[in-house]
């Protein structure tokens, strides 16, 4: 699909978007499975990125809600599962070259690139999984996540969808990234290229977390630098019954540069004892 097509697509979306359901015919069905076909494939992501960061592609969100509003319910049948619902499960991972391992589930208008390994885990519509990725078992992509190349997500790792409201961003995990298990991203946090999450780490759009490798703490939120070694922390807050500790994040260290990042992660793990 050419450019200008991309374009005349999105505009009819826009459009469909605005009418009530009623007035969703066939023709409007089959510009909303156009969508779900390209995001299926590939060939549209629901958040890209250019020079000057992240976009978020709210028209081919808009797509996959109209999708809840054409389709309709259908039993499917997988072996000995039986499922119930509006989005098809995807197939035909031999010739996508994706290694899946059952009971893994994938639902139609997610993306898993070739080379990336799923094992018992579930990707949610609208998300984009990178080559060499492994989802780990029992983690989770919510929708429209963006995970990267060559990113680790250990077991039960939780990365929350953010398909509503729609200009909001999802949660992205950059290429090289590995994220210890039990770790919960949420609220279209970010974690930075090759950073290290220990085990447990909870971000959110609201949790702190604070640099506390130099005389004084740098705190941000929403966003893990590349590189950093983050650990689940503590800090102290007054509230009126008292003062209680309340959750943080703790940048410890910093992943070095290296061709090898299996290696560089080792070191890095063992330099700074965290858990994964």
């Amino acid at each position: 699909m050419t450019a200008t097509d991309l374009t005349v697509l999105s505009r009819r979306i826009e459009a469909l978007y605005e009418r009530p359901t009623s007035e969703l015919d066939d023709a409007a069905a089959r510009d909303v499975e156009a969508v779900m076909n390209l995001l299926d494939s590939g060939g549209v992501r629901v958040a890209h990125r250019e020079d000057d960061g992240w976009h978020v592609n709210e028209w081919a969100k808009k797509a996959i809600l109209l999708s809840f509003r054409t389709r309709g319910m259908q039993t499917t049948e997988v072996g000995p599962y039986e499922y119930h619902d509006k989005m098809p499960l995807k197939r035909g991972w031999a010739d996508q070259n994706v290694r899946v391992v059952p009971p893994a589930v994938v639902r139609q208008g997610a993306y898993v690139s070739p080379g990336a390994v799923l094992m018992p885990s579930y990707v949610n519509v609208g998300a984009w999984v990178g080559s060499g990725t492994m989802v780990d078992t029992w983690a989770t992509v919510g929708s429209c996540a963006q995970i990267g190349n060559d990113v680790h997500l250990s077991g039960g790792v939780g990365i929350g969808g953010v398909l509503e409201p729609l200009q909001a961003s999802p949660v992205i995990v950059e290429d090289g990234a590995f994220l210890g298990s039990r770790c919960i991203v949420v609220e279209g946090v970010r974690v930075g290229r090759e950073a290290v999450l220990g085990a447990n780490v909870v971000l959110t759009a609201s949790t702190p977390i604070i640099d506390v490798r130099g005389k004084k703490p740098v705190e941000v939120r929403g966003e893990v630098p590349a590189r950093a070694i983050v650990i689940p922390g503590t800090r102290k807050k007054k509230f009126p019954a008292g003062k209680y500790r309340v959750p943080c994040a703790l940048i410890i260290g910093e992943r070095g540069e290296s061709t090898n990042r299996k290696t560089s992660l080792t070191e890095a793990l063992r330099e700074h004892a965290v858990s994964v």
